[in-house]
């Protein structure tokens, strides 16, 4: 995976390559070559380019790795203070613990707004199960709430609803 010392790296050469692109571009408009105006266009993406890839030289694109999580999909976000995530149903209540510190961690941003009260990302984790033919119910299997105010939450509060467990056609619980 990329880090941010290579897009850095990445931004250099581009930068470079951008400062050559608009000496040519001048020097195609000095002796009015005929393709001068296609040089123009090349030195803008290249400055587009460049810009791009110095803004992903100064954000961390990682993820966070929780041993023992299970892939989850995230079916709800409103941007602000909840989201849900699917999980399977054959998920145990270890995975799903470590499933959901996976999904809080990845989940938080800077741009999250938080209500004034609590400033807490509520991760809500839930499955599908088929009782019978024709009918899908969402069974809701735990839940995580961390800071919106801090990267590095310590305090995660992690409620998995055992209860629930027993619900699941293959119960690992």
């Amino acid at each position: 995976m990329l880090t941010t010392s290579d897009f850095l790296q990445y931004t250099q050469w581009s930068g470079i390559a951008t400062l050559v692109f608009a000496a040519l571009t001048i020097l195609a408009f000095v002796l009015k070559w005929g393709f001068r105006f296609r040089l123009v266009g090349t030195t803008g993406f290249m400055l587009v380019l460049t810009g791009g890839l110095f803004a992903l030289s100064l954000v961390p694109l990682s993820r966070t790795v929780i041993p023992g999580a299970v892939k989850f999909t995230l079916v709800y976000d409103n941007g602000s203070s909840q989201a849900v995530i699917a999980t399977a149903p054959d998920v145990s209540p270890t995975e799903l613990e470590a499933t959901l510190r996976q999904a809080a961690s990845n989940l938080y941003s800077y741009g999250r707004l938080g209500s004034r009260e609590n400033n807490q990302l509520i991760v809500r984790a839930r499955t599908i199960i088929h009782p019978e033919p024709g009918l899908s119910l969402p069974v809701y299997l735990g839940q995580v709430t961390r800071s919106l105010a801090t990267r590095e939450d310590s305090e995660m509060a992690v409620e998995i609803y055992l209860d629930k467990f027993a619900q699941l056609p293959s119960s690992k619980a």
